[in-house]
């Protein structure tokens, strides 16, 4: 699918979740009964888990917290199988949905209607501190290095990561270390490079999506690490942005979720960047879309 080929390797957050859409049927309206139910990973850090410590869970509590909802999950690994087995499954013996809105999505998700964006961030690179690399902060300060000692690098990267090519035109392909962002192991979860792999020496550098490198970096407990946002180039797109998702024929629910998104837009912002997350700015500011919806 088309959203796939883009972000592939976004630490789930940007996977492939599901299958074609089905028709809509008399299930109850989200929220009829002053409940909020979220479809969340119950292990991908910094996003979400089932201790509810992620920035995606904090940013639903805000949600529930706003409409006076009580906030209920969903839980189930966020990899292939994930829409149909949470977004688009009901309770047994119920007409009712498990949840009604997932809450990381890229912008244009095709298997569900998507809110307005709520951040915008990038692919990172994050090494080490300290060790010979510490000028290095754009793709083009690798290939600057001193070719003998960037032969020795070995780079840790997501298949079906957009940094693949540029690895590829550069003859840095053997130097790689692959990594899965869907194993089908429920306990692994991406942030595993960088927090393991990374701060033991196994590999020197890691491509990974933006707010997982950021976080890891941050929380570091073994090693000094650097998270240093990589900037799109033609032919590499990096940056995305993220929204939630419900059901296409959740109209009037998800412009209510577009509303707490733009009314609550300094509250979410302040939570992604207390979990280190690279922010860009947003390419449709929340202003513009609000005069947008004004117009006749």
């Amino acid at each position: 699918m088309r959203w796939r080929k883009l972000a592939a390797g976004a630490a789930c957050v940007l996977s492939c979740l599901g299958s074609p859409a089905l028709a809509q049927d008399s299930a109850p309206a989200p929220g009829d009964d002053k409940v909020l139910r979220v479809c969340q990973d119950p292990n991908n850090m910094p996003l979400s888990n089932r201790a509810e410590a992620g920035f995606e869970n904090r940013i639903a509590a805000l949600l529930a917290q706003e409409l006076g909802w009580k906030l209920e999950h969903t839980w189930f690994p966020q990899r292939i199988g994930f829409i149909r087995n949470t977004l688009r499954a009901k309770e047994e013996n119920t007409d009712r949905y498990k949840c009604d809105l997932v809450t990381g999505v890229p912008k244009g998700f095709e298997m569900g209607a998507t809110t307005r964006p709520y951040y915008h961030s990038t692919y990172a690179m994050a090494y080490v501190k300290g060790k010979d690399l510490d000028q290095v902060r754009t793709l083009d300060d690798l290939l600057a290095l001193e070719p003998a000692r960037r032969k020795k690098l070995r780079f840790g990267v997501f298949t079906g990561s957009p940094v693949t090519e540029w690895l590829l035109q550069n003859g840095l392909m053997e130097q790689v270390e692959w990594y899965q962002s869907q194993t089908g192991d429920a306990e692994q979860y991406p942030g595993q490079v960088v927090e393991k792999d990374l701060a033991s020496g196994k590999i020197d550098v890691a491509f990974a999506w933006g707010p997982i490198a950021g976080y890891f970096a941050r929380n570091a407990r073994t090693a000094p690490i650097a998270a240093i946002p990589l900037a799109s180039r033609p032919g590499m797109k990096l940056d995305f942005e993220i929204a939630m998702a419900v059901r296409h024929s959740d109209k009037q629910f998800r412009q209510r979720i577009d509303q707490l998104i733009a009314a609550n837009e300094t509250k979410i912002h302040a939570i992604l960047e207390q979990y280190g997350v690279p922010l860009l700015a947003l390419q449709e500011p929340v202003a513009q879309a609000r005069q947008a919806e004004r117009k006749p």
